[in-house]
């Protein structure tokens, strides 16, 4: 197990419409990460990763990615200390 972290992060493209949030909550329960995820005004999404190191870096990599009808342009992260996050959810 690796040090926990967070990570906040911003991904643009093709991202809202198409299922991002819920395929990214799935994902997040099964690398076992806590945070959260919504859609932004400007059409990116935002989510916050908290758990051990390797967990959040791979849902950070899945970002690039993401639903399988997404299409991601760009995904900014900021790391920083944890904040105490529990689950996960889909925010409004």
């Amino acid at each position: 197990m690796t040090e926990p972290t967070r990570a906040h992060v911003f991904v643009s493209g093709h991202v809202q419409g198409v299922y991002y949030r819920a395929t990214t909550r799935e994902k997040a329960g099964e690398h076992g990460v806590d945070g959260w995820v919504r859609n932004l005004d400007d059409g990116r999404v935002e989510a916050v990763f908290e758990g051990p190191e390797d967990a959040v870096e791979a849902m950070v990599d899945w970002c690039h990615e993401g639903s399988p009808a997404a299409h991601v342009e760009a995904v900014d992260v900021e790391y920083g200390e944890p904040e105490g996050e529990t689950g996960f959810r889909v925010r409004r």
